[in-house]
């Protein structure tokens, strides 16, 4: 927000420091998106999660919808983006998948208000008719998309991923388990079920033994 001051012959606008941590705003805002949604959740809803007041909530972040994008890019980058630079960082390409997957699925069965992820309930519920969330919502998609093709094309490089099957058409396959597992686990958090799901998907990239490897290890077992 902006002061004026005065002085003889003109008037001067100065700009107030903010008086709040944006990014614990806006970990409150999205806190609150997350549990109500985005049509459920009312300008003083935010305001009372943020502990804002709503001069300042709309000098900084607008209306709802733009707070939304703005909630939606934070979580993007302390979400997603985070967990994809640790595994990739720390882990082998077949690792750093499954490790990703598993990490999902902790997250699921531990989560005991089951609200999924918050980009995937966005793509379900406002993205289809708000430009702004699915802007983010497209980046999500193809950031994860992105990590998957990435360690597939590393793995089928140094042969630790199977090749039977084409990078590309593996990290789609990737991604559509991701939603599905997210979409499940709302309704049923149960680890057996998820952990069901992802292992056969996860079993397409473990490198299978040529027909001819597997006769020669056949007759040197019979030798």
């Amino acid at each position: 927000m902006a002061q004026r001051l005065c002085q003889p012959g003109k008037e001067i606008n100065v700009a107030r420091p903010r008086e709040f941590d944006e990014a614990s705003v806006l970990d409150a805002a999205i806190q609150c998106f997350w549990v109500k949604g985005f049509e459920a959740t009312s300008m003083r809803d935010l305001i009372d999660c943020m502990g804002i007041t709503g001069a300042s909530l709309y000098n900084a972040f607008g209306d709802k919808r733009a707070l939304y994008r703005k909630a939606l890019e934070h979580y993007l980058q302390n979400g997603l983006g985070e967990r994809v630079a640790r595994l990739e960082g720390s882990l082998a390409p077949r690792q750093a998948i499954e490790g990703f997957f598993g990490e999902i699925i902790e997250r699921s069965i531990t989560d005991p208000q089951q609200r999924g992820c918050l980009m995937v309930n966005s793509a379900l519920e406002a993205a289809p008719h708000n430009p702004d969330a699915q802007a983010v919502v497209d980046e999500f998609l193809a950031q994860a998309q992105a990590f998957f093709l990435r360690c597939l094309k590393a793995g089928q490089d140094n042969g630790t991923i199977s090749r039977f099957q084409a990078d590309e058409d593996l990290a789609s396959l990737l991604l559509n388990t991701l939603l599905g597992l997210r979409v499940l686990a709302r309704a049923k958090p149960q680890r057996a079920l998820l952990e069901s799901v992802v292992r056969p998907v996860l079993a397409l990239l473990d490198v299978q033994l040529a027909p001819a490897s597997l006769s020669s290890l056949v007759m040197e077992s019979q030798r």
